[in-house]
């Protein structure tokens, strides 16, 4: 680590990954997006041997779920995008995505949060927008982010770049990542390398491990 006046900069991954500082975020697992996936063994696999690892050393872990507003307090883009998703051409035709207490809102079962976990319900594409996830990363020493979920290339991709917005390190599991879409999950990765650590899920096991 190199100390410049009061800035302490981490200078390789052992460092970047310190579970002392570091939080697994595991977004919006719900069986409702986990059924659709491309690759769904591959990612409950490799999601529930780092969520397993990281609890084992001392890494925060953060479960995300997608909370929609109701209709009225939901903004028009919002609407616009859904009717897009959707195919339909009316808003009143638009079905409850992951309506609360729904079997498709609830986090996959096999990679449940336990109870030391924090469960965040969250309205929008980013872990910062809306929530009081910025005071909880303060409040607890939170300097690195390591994301894993679904999708690579909205919610996962749309939380990383805020998270480096917001000053924060960040790592992506690249095979704790999923979409619908294997081609835009693989464009995502592509993406977000420009600007973030991409790992594969062995790779940053076996750091958390050395700690």
């Amino acid at each position: 680590m190199k100390t410049i006046g009061n800035k302490q900069i981490y200078e390789n991954m052992e460092e970047i990954l310190d579970p002392a500082h570091t939080m697994l975020v595991n977004w919006d697992i719900q069986n409702g997006l986990v059924k659709n996936i491309f690759n769904k063994d591959e990612f409950v696999s490799n999601v529930k041997k780092l969520t397993a690892t990281s609890r084992e050393h001392g890494v925060a872990v953060l479960y995300t779920k997608i909370t929609p507003l109701p209709f009225k307090y939901m903004a028009p883009s919002n609407i616009y995008s859904y009717m897009k998703r959707f195919g339909v051409d009316d808003p009143s035709k638009l079905p409850v995505f992951m309506a609360p207490g729904s079997e498709d809102a609830e986090i996959y079962r096999e990679l449940a949060p336990e109870k030391d976990d924090y469960v965040l319900n969250k309205h929008t594409a980013s872990v910062f927008t809306g929530t009081n996830v910025e005071n909880m990363l303060k409040g607890a020493g939170i300097t690195t982010l390591v994301f894993t979920g679904i999708a690579t290339e909205i919610g996962v991709e749309s939380s990383v770049r805020d998270a480096i917005n917001h000053g924060y390190y960040t790592v992506v599991a690249s095979d704790s990542c999923s979409s619908h879409s294997k081609e835009m999950h693989e464009i995502s990765l592509k993406s977000m390398s420009a600007v973030t650590t991409v790992m594969d899920t062995g790779s940053i096991i076996n750091i958390i491990k050395k700690k």
